[in-house]
């Protein structure tokens, strides 16, 4: 089964309606550059909305271990997302499960992934200067190359009208959307629902199979 993550959320309502629509999980970004970064204390709030069973996932690049730590804990993460260059001695410090954000360029980005040891790897498109959400596909077979290493969380490009190609190329674990579910800067429900409603749908028919 491949789950769903709905990545940027800045607003209580964003993430209800992520959670409403089916999805397993929803991100909150810190870095703080980022335009879809949320302070703390908001995500507090969104994160303690969320009912059981829904992951909150905090994102974070480059930032140091004693501050994703306390906003971890503020939060009540479930998991770290980190997106920046963290070593794999940095992401094996945590008492949370990591995800670890590549950046694909070509082939070489997917070789040696195997020394993290984390949760799953999130594979995204390298855009200079960007750390995610940028609405850029990249080459999925290297996707399926990197499954060798773990579980992948598919990201980069993602919309309800190619989410369901890209699952039937790469099965991967889950897939994470920012900018594909979103209208004019904001997460727009609709969106949310056809992207998660996709996904659903090719669930149930492998069920059948």
């Amino acid at each position: 089964m491949v789950r769903v993550k709905i990545c940027g959320i800045k607003r209580l309502e964003d993430a209800l309606a992520a959670v409403d629509a089916g999805a397993a999980a929803i991100g909150l970004n810190f870095w703080r550059p980022g335009r879809r970064y949320v302070p703390p204390e908001i995500a507090r709030v969104i994160a303690h909305a969320v009912p059981p069973f829904v992951a909150r996932v905090g994102v974070f690049a480059d930032e140091d271990a004693e501050t994703i730590r306390r906003i971890a804990d503020l939060c009540a993460l479930d998991a770290l997302q980190l997106h920046g260059a963290e070593s794999p001695e940095f992401c094996r410090q945590f008492d949370r499960p990591v995800i670890k954000s590549i950046k694909v360029r070509g082939p070489e980005s997917v070789e040696g992934l195997a020394r993290y040891r984390v949760a799953a790897l999130l594979l995204d498109t390298h855009m200079p200067g960007a750390m995610g959400g940028t609405g850029r596909a990249f080459d999925w077979s290297l996707a399926v190359r990197a499954k060798e290493a773990g579980p992948v969380i598919l990201s980069g490009g993602l919309t309800p009208e190619n989410v369901g190609e890209a699952i039937q190329a790469v099965a991967p674990y889950a897939v994470d959307v920012a900018s594909g579910v979103e209208t004019g800067g904001q997460k727009d429900p609709a969106k949310i629902r056809a992207f998660i409603a996709r996904v659903h749908e090719w669930n149930a028919a492998e069920v059948r199979r």
